[in-house]
Formats: C-alpha cells, structure tokens, sequence
C-alpha cells in the first residue's frame, strides 16, 4: 500500500473510531447538560492545540515539510488554542458564547483549510515524521468536536428562542 493511502486510510479510521466514541460516550454526557456546561470540555480539549507548533520543529518534521502547510497549520491551531482558553474564561457569560462561537468557526476552518494547504502544497506524509499523529489522530477528534460544539450553540440558541417566545406571549 503507498503511503498516502496509507495516510488517508488512517485519517478515516481516525473518523471513524473518534465517530464512535462520540456517540457512545461523549455526545450522551453532553447532550443534556447547560450550554456552558457542555461546551466546555470540549473547549478545554481544543486548549491543547499548541500541539499544532510542532509542524514548526526542526526535527520533528521532515525539512522539506513545504511551509505553505506548515505556517498556516501552526499558527491557525495556536490561534483556535487562544480563542478556545479565552471562550473557556468568559462562559457562560453572554461574551463567552459569542467568543465560542468565534472559535468554532476559525477552528472548523482552520483544520479545512490545513487540509486544502496540504493538498495544495502536495504534502507527502512522510514529510510529517513525528507529527504524523497530528492529521491521524488528533484532527478527527477536533473536526467531530467542533460538530459538537456547532449543535450545542444552536441547540441552546433554538430553546433560548422558544422561552423568549413563550414570555412574551
């Protein structure tokens, strides 16, 4: 098998074993709990994503890893790592939500737009040494959780709807 299949064979498994634990086990824990509440172990999760400055380290990936991945991919995810902390701090206050709100749309981005940056920039896998884990691993996660966090923010916006409704009639 050549090594992009074996990259982009890896990266579904990621999908699919993270898709699972979602709805096994996250989605059933988060599901019936407050906004603020549920949103914030998975703004603590994507905390971590400094983890994205690797794509910097000498040593850690490949020289020839073509910097119109690694650049973007870097200081997007210590971006969404910034805004995630910042989101964390100012729940469940209503600057808090609309600063998730924020992160979530950068951090969904990002990560889309690192995938477009890698294939634009014809990223072989190998060219990712040790931070191959980043794509295969960790990146499902954060592309599931971000779904996540998306239909918490506009499940928690359609019931805040239906009360405001309901007072006012």
């Amino acid at each position: 098998m050549s090594p992009q299949i074996c990259f982009f064979v890896s990266i579904a498994f990621g999908v699919i074993a993270w898709g699972i634990v979602t709805a096994r086990y996250i989605w059933p824990t988060l599901r019936l709990r407050q906004q603020a509440e549920a949103l914030q172990p998975l703004l603590i999760l994507h905390s971590f994503r400094f983890v994205g400055l690797a794509f910097l380290v000498p040593g850690v990936v490949s020289p020839d890893l073509p910097p119109a991945f690694a650049r973007p991919a870097a200081y997007g995810d210590i971006i969404a790592a910034t805004l995630a902390l910042l989101s964390l701090v100012l729940l469940p206050r209503g600057a808090g939500v609309v600063l998730t709100w924020l992160f979530n749309l950068w951090g969904s981005a990002d990560l889309l737009n690192a995938f477009y940056q890698a294939n634009h920039a014809g990223l072989k896998p190998g060219q990712l040494s040790a931070a191959y884990f980043i794509p295969t691993f960790i990146v499902p996660l954060l592309l599931i959780t971000h779904a996540i966090a998306f239909r918490i923010l506009l499940q928690h916006q359609d019931k805040s709807a239906v009360q405001e409704s309901q007072h006012t009639a």
